[in-house]
């Protein structure tokens, strides 16, 4: 076969480098053949297992993919130095392969639980920049723990009636549905409660304003539990009503801004400053930025017409 060969190595340098193999050695998982220990790793292909023995490892010179093959590799042999290694280079050096294909890192970290630094790196990233995910094509396709982990966290910088339109269309695509209530039938609307059963208490429904929970919450009052929506209508509706129950906490906005625009959002601004220094990489994120920004000019609230837009 094209991809499979047969490579021979030491027994004692493959212990002193992997727990898995002393321990496969010590309690004789593998098949011995003329005095030799045979091992079949169908998952790693010969390339990385050259470069795995050969000890010298150059993760500059490798592709993205090849380092993320890598570092699985070396998760199944258990080389413990490796994966911390691996996964700081990756943090370090290589953020832009989560750009790139976020679904791939996000699966690859969510099934190998030893990979917790690059886990809880991505998550982050991704609670700051969520477009990269939330904007893709691809995102109907995240699997339902992973989306579960999100909704969870308070530092994801999104509206909330952004999250619950995203976990809406994420729901309707699982369950190949369109998006206009008035075709759903008795049956469609349980389904669709089903699958968004377990999410319902992480959409922070307190958080959306009235307008938006109007038209974007209210219209799918048939698949939201009828007492959500009671005390919704009393909280909008009554003056100076208060939740009824223990609501989580608003996600964090790191930038504490009240900009007022239609044109400059929120997600600008990192990038507004990271041009005034002139960063050509490591932009600033939604944390660590050095400025306070203003919004000078408001057609709005200053008049739309020449003399105003030059006063200000």
């Amino acid at each position: 076969e094209s991809n499979v060969k047969e490579i021979h190595a030491h027994s004692n340098i493959l212990c002193t480098r992997s727990k898995y193999f002393r321990t496969a050695f010590s309690n004789g998982w593998a098949i011995k053949k003329d005095g030799k220990f045979v091992f079949r790793k169908p998952n790693i292909s010969p390339h990385l297992f050259d470069i795995i023995l050969s000890g010298n490892i150059e993760l500059k010179n490798l592709h993205g993919p090849d380092i993320l093959n890598l570092l699985i590799a070396v998760d199944e042999l258990n080389i413990q130095q490796l994966i911390s290694h691996i996964q700081a280079y990756l943090i370090k050096y290589r953020t832009e392969l989560l750009h790139q294909n976020p679904f791939c890192i996000l699966e690859i970290v969510y099934q190998h639980e030893t990979f917790t630094n690059l886990r809880d790196f991505c998550l982050e990233k991704i609670c700051e920049d969520p477009k990269i995910l939330f904007n893709s094509d691809k995102f109907v396709n995240l699997q339902a723990p992973l989306l579960e982990l999100f909704l969870k966290r308070n530092d994801l910088f999104m509206d909330e009636i952004e999250v619950w339109e995203s976990l809406l269309k994420w729901c309707l695509a699982q369950l190949i549905m369109e998006n206009d209530p008035t075709k759903w039938n008795k049956d469609d609307m349980t389904r669709i409660e089903r699958s968004l059963h377990k999410f319902i208490p992480l959409i922070r429904f307190y958080d959306i304003g009235p307008t938006d929970f109007f038209y974007k919450v209210y219209n799918y009052k048939d698949i939201l539990p009828q007492d959500l929506i009671h005390d919704l209508l009393e909280f909008h509706v009554v003056p100076n009503m208060k939740p009824k129950i223990n609501v989580p906490p608003p996600r964090k906005r790191i930038l504490n801004l009240n900009l007022d625009s239609n044109i400059i959002q929120l997600n600008h601004i990192p990038l507004f400053a990271s041009w005034i220094d002139r960063k050509e990489s490591s932009y600033y994120n939604n944390k660590n930025i050095p400025y306070d920004f203003k919004l000078l000019y408001n057609s709005d609230r200053d008049g739309f017409n020449a003399e105003s837009f030059h006063k200000n």
